[in-house]
């Protein structure tokens, strides 16, 4: 069931009064497709940050940890230091839990390695799918699916590959944000 924003748009989430921000999230970014490799890090890293919790909190974190992870810069952060990466602990702007802090680096690495092979972690990535994004039109999130075999496949290879924070919800949460199945709620202003 979708929720109608202080604009009187009918969404998935967000633009109720105080979550504009959200909102806007929503009719900007949330399932428009992207094959931009640095952006497609920032939200991996994103995604796994979120695990155990809403996707709110961390969107509200957003500009901290693009402060704190030199702008997803994937080198720079493939390369942090234990110190610096430690002392991400006491940064409020960010979801201080340690796994999560030191997995952008470990992620970071694997990424690469992944463009290395394949010439871009956006070619990768998105010939596992067959043609277009698939369209489902869910009528409540209840109904939404949470994983699919393309994200267990692509899951399994990250996990294989070194990363974490990549379970298949996680990369399933992925692929909605980044376009790679579209599942806006039937009646959402953007189905």
């Amino acid at each position: 069931m979708t929720v109608i924003g202080s604009d009187g748009k009918r969404r998935c989430f967000g633009g109720q009064a105080g979550k504009e921000f959200y909102g806007d999230y929503h009719d900007q970014e949330w399932g428009v497709p992207v094959h931009d490799d640095r952006l497609l890090f920032e939200n991996l890293i994103l995604e796994g940050a979120q695990a155990g919790l809403s996707w709110e909190t961390v969107l509200r974190k957003r500009e901290g940890y693009r402060r704190a992870f030199h702008g997803f810069d994937i080198e720079h952060c493939a390369a942090m230091g234990d110190d610096e990466l430690e002392a991400l602990r006491d940064d409020a702007g960010i979801i201080r839990n340690r796994l999560k802090i030191f997995s952008v680096r470990k992620n970071a690495r694997a990424f690469l390695d992944i463009q290395r092979e394949f010439g871009s972690f956006d070619v990768w990535l998105w010939n596992h799918l067959d043609g277009p994004p698939p369209i489902h039109r869910p009528h409540h999130f209840s109904d939404m699916a949470s994983t699919s075999p393309i994200s267990d496949a692509i899951s399994k290879t990250l996990k294989k590959r070194g990363m974490s924070f990549v379970g298949s919800t996680i990369i399933y949460a992925y692929m909605q944000a980044i376009g790679m199945t579209d599942d806006h709620l039937a009646g959402c202003w953007k189905a």
